[in-house]
């Protein structure tokens, strides 16, 4: 026992001598998450600590790739650091404040995610021929990535069970924070630690010949073939449905057939050391077989795709599912036309094309997306004539799914940071409305301002509810001569009675009088808000989504008390079968005076 202590010390102390950089990138991120978590009620703090744990994630894996290639062409420290000079610059490329962090980041994020992973299945075997150890290199990082996961759950569930257990037999009463804190530690820097433990000395461990895991071909024979071979079936039908019917396939299908490729793919690289071994000839003939029945599959794919991006353009979702399409093709053609093909094309190909995806001129994700979809918006306002001298006619009767979809493809465009274009498509009493809500990066406003704008609107379609919110943009409450205030919330004000004076004031609401608000002073008088309430939702009668005003107010008298009712925002919600409506404030202030 004594001996096995020693030796587990001794191999901890080898792997922290041997990743140092991976070791820091992990302890960095599980301390950004702990801050994360004990942050999140501050949006701008709990966004710092998003982006610093996430570029600390990214860096786990940048930094063993690096570790990986350090042992091939040496050079360690050099490569370090341009790795933190990569996080380092990767970070200052997210926005600065959670508001401005919109969908495009995020795809940022996971394409460079999945960068950094495939970076360590083959950057240190370019300039190597030796296919088996490539193969094994790779399934003994799959084989450790599945035992410390297994470790991980383990001693992670343990101990926060240990904690547990100590608080409730012994009364520490321990804050929730300490179970959160253990998680985020042992989940991100403990599963990390326990990585590397398996990896013993490296490269020279991972890629050395062993014997073929007998788990491998057994998942590979009775688990993925079997339901590559649902895949198939399902496939094939509906092809020969489309076929039959003479329709155009689904957008759907092709999510089936991406997950049909790479799990045929997957399967292919677990038994890849097997077609060598005359003894294993299922082995070759699933290899031939698989790519050739992917091919009336590639052109269903491609088929789906172009369905849906001729008919509404390109969207950053739509591009990687064409560039993943093109990918597979490549490695179909590849591997059916090539003499000596190497595995080593699958991961090497997929990384080239994400990089591609993100940082080719002009051609990359981001900047097809946002030509395609300009292309689409004018193409819209032109065939269905709202363009005018170049902006849109306001005034012209649409429907509200046209209507609609301009809104959606302007928040699109304004989301990345197109507001030069659109504000040249609107009149010139729109433009600084517009402008205002890009600016403050308010997106939702920004579609509802063109769907509010439009006056002439035919309902073609029924939605479940029509809602219509009324926002203040004043965020501070101006007291003034004002000598009592009363906070109002809509769940708890009719509650309990208010004493001014001796005064007793009753707030309420009565719904089947229709009143939305209603103040009671001493039982007998009353100051009814609801008339003013419905003109002001009257005034706004045809419009949906979100409509800013300078101020929502309301004064009136009130026996010898004069009262201003100050509202954050009023929503009305429309049920369009039954024509019920339901009128409601979140929170108001009611400031009252002697007259």
């Amino acid at each position: 026992m004594k001996t096995k202590f020693k030796e587990i010390i001794l191999k901890a102390g080898e792997v922290l001598l041997r990743y140092p950089m991976v070791l820091v990138m992990a302890l960095l991120a599980s301390i950004g998450a702990v801050c994360m978590f004990e942050n999140n009620q501050y949006k701008d703090i709990f966004f710092t600590f998003s982006k610093f744990t996430i570029c600390c994630c990214i860096g786990i894996s940048l930094m063993f790739a690096l570790k990986m290639l350090s042992q091939r062409i040496g050079k360690a420290y050099f490569l370090e650091i341009a790795g933190v000079a990569f996080l380092i610059g990767f970070y200052f490329i997210l926005p600065a404040k959670e508001k401005n962090f919109t969908e495009v980041y995020g795809y940022i994020i996971a394409v460079t995610a999945l960068l950094s992973h495939l970076l360590v299945s083959f950057v240190a075997f370019l300039n190597r021929d030796r296919e088996l150890r490539f193969w094994q290199y790779n399934k003994n990082l799959f084989i450790n990535i599945f035992l410390t996961a297994v470790f991980t759950g383990v001693f992670t569930g343990g101990v926060e069970l240990a904690i547990l257990a100590v608080d409730k037999l012994f009364d520490f009463n321990f804050s929730d924070r300490l179970y959160t804190d253990t998680f985020y530690v042992l989940a991100i820097f403990g599963s990390c630690f326990i990585f590397l433990l398996f990896n013993e000395r490296g490269l020279d461990h991972l890629e050395k010949d062993g014997k073929y895991p007998v788990i491998l071909k057994f998942f590979t024979q009775f688990v993925l073939i079997p339901l590559l071979f649902i895949y198939l079936i399902i496939l094939y039908f509906y092809s020969f449905k489309i076929l039959i019917n003479w329709e155009l396939p689904r957008g759907w299908v092709s999510y089936l057939i991406l997950a049909y490729s790479i799990v045929g793919i997957l399967a292919l690289l677990l038994v890849h050391p097997l077609k060598e071994d005359h003894t294993k000839s299922w082995v070759r003939i699933f290899s031939k077989l698989f790519y050739f029945t992917i091919i009336p599959l590639i052109i269903l794919l491609f088929t789906a795709i172009f369905t849906r991006i001729l008919e509404y353009g390109y969207t950053e979702p739509r591009y990687f599912v064409l560039l993943l399409a093109l990918w597979l093709l490549s490695v179909v053609i590849y591997f059916i036309v090539s003499r000596k093909p190497t595995v080593k094309y699958i991961p090497v190909s997929l990384f080239l094309f994400g990089v591609f995806a993100l940082i080719f001129p002009y051609f990359n994700a981001f900047g097809v997306a946002k030509r395609s979809q300009k292309t689409e918006l004018l193409k819209l306002l032109q065939e269905n004539k709202i363009l005018v001298n170049g902006r849109i006619d306001f005034q012209k009767k649409v429907t509200d799914t046209l209507v609609s979809e301009i809104a959606d493809k302007f928040e699109f465009l304004a989301k990345r940071k197109q507001k030069d274009f659109l504000i040249h498509l609107v009149p010139d009493k729109n433009q600084k409305q517009l402008t205002a809500d890009i600016e403050s990066v308010d997106f939702w406003a920004v579609s509802d301002h063109i769907k509010n704008s439009f006056t002439r609107t035919d309902k073609t379609t029924a939605s479940q509810h029509e809602r219509l919110t009324i926002l203040s943009e004043n965020k501070v409450i101006s007291i003034g001569d004002y000598t009592y205030m009363i906070g109002l919330n809509r769940y708890n004000y009719n509650k309990e009675t208010r004493e001014i004076n001796g005064d007793h004031f009753n707030i309420i609401e009565n719904r089947d009088n229709n009143s939305v608000l209603k103040v009671v002073l001493n039982s007998r008088e009353e100051l009814d808000f609801t008339p003013a309430i419905n003109q002001l939702i009257e005034s706004n009668k045809n419009k949906t989504g979100t409509v800013k005003l300078p101020e929502i107010s309301i004064e009136n008298n009130l026996g010898k008390y004069h009262i201003k009712l100050v509202l954050s925002s009023i929503t009305r919600e429309k049920n369009p079968y039954n024509k019920s409506e339901n009128v409601y404030f979140d929170d108001a202030v009611l400031l009252i005076k002697e007259k």
